[in-house]
């Protein structure tokens, strides 16, 4: 009797870390060009059963405002916003695609990634020889991308870096704060092929950047990353600036709820706190999308 109330009183911490106003700014769904482990309207209904606040739903190739204003009809209560990422298939860095993209019935087009598997960056470090989409030239931004973060700033939306360079991140996050962007993450920096250093980040969170860590990194067929690692990151960015997302959505990887519920077990294991998780995974993502 005595083993099992010790037990107990051992994994009470871990229970006590819930699901209870999620934030996931970063999950994949159906349809798409690639398998996908669940569609779009699907993966919302199961995010509010398990007790999420919001999504954003994300493609690499087609704006997903419209997805949004459907799930939110079908799960209501639950905060689902969409985006658009300038690759190729939209234009690349199209600022026409982005005013069209935020004017979508409901107006829950919220994010604006940078070119993502399309960025020269991203094509250059594959060794790929195809049409890439660039966002700056001579160190210098172009000047259709500040066109872009300009209205991304007129309109209230938010900016996320794609997969460039760490250098033209900083450069778009310095652009972004320069023209009074409010939202700023920078997409999934500590990973290839953006491979932002501690110290690059810390200069993008002086700027007013959120630094975002990705979930699927430390779980499933994507894992490359321990918990461990993960939580010292966020640590050494700041806690306060670090958002934890789950860029789930592979075929063979678990449903969004599923992989977030192993990933904050992994990490309160690596030692962070049920209130440092409820931090990145809840009020930072919630802040950046101007919920509170």
């Amino acid at each position: 009797m005595k083993m099992h109330i010790l037990a107990a009183t051992l994994t009470l911490p871990l229970l006590a870390q819930t699901l209870e106003g999620v934030v996931d700014i970063h999950m994949h769904a159906g349809p798409d060009i690639v398998p996908r482990s669940i569609d779009a309207l699907s993966a919302a209904k199961l995010a509010k059963s398990r007790g999420l606040r919001g999504v954003v739903l994300k493609n690499h190739y087609e704006p997903t405002a419209s997805l949004a204003t459907l799930a939110r009809k079908e799960s209501p209560g639950l905060e689902v916003f969409g985006g658009i990422a300038l690759n190729r298939a939209v234009g690349g860095v199209n600022l026409a695609a982005v005013e069209r993209m935020a004017k979508v019935d409901g107006r829950f087009g919220r994010v604006v990634w940078m070119p993502t598997f399309d960025s020269e960056n991203q094509v250059k470090a594959n060794r790929e020889n195809r049409p890439f989409v660039s966002v700056s030239r001579n160190g210098e931004l172009l000047p259709e991308v500040i066109a872009v973060i300009e209205f991304i700033a007129k309109n209230g939306l938010v900016l996320a870096t794609g997969h460039s360079t760490p250098a033209e991140d900083l450069a778009m996050v310095r652009e972004a704060k320069k023209r009074g962007v409010k939202g700023i993450v920078v997409t999934h920096a500590m990973l290839a092929p953006v491979s932002m250093s501690v110290e690059q980040a810390r200069q993008a969170t002086a700027d007013g950047a959120f630094i975002e860590f990705v979930g699927n990194a430390m779980i499933g067929t994507t894992r490359s990353v321990g918990f461990a690692d993960y939580a010292e990151a966020m640590r050494a960015v700041g806690i306060d600036r670090a958002i934890l997302s789950s860029d789930l959505g592979q075929a063979n990887n678990p449903l969004h709820p599923d992989g977030l519920e192993t990933i904050f077990a992994g990490l309160r294991a690596a030692g962070m706190t049920v209130e440092e998780i409820d931090r990145v995974a809840k009020r930072n993502p919630a802040r950046l999308l101007g919920l509170e």
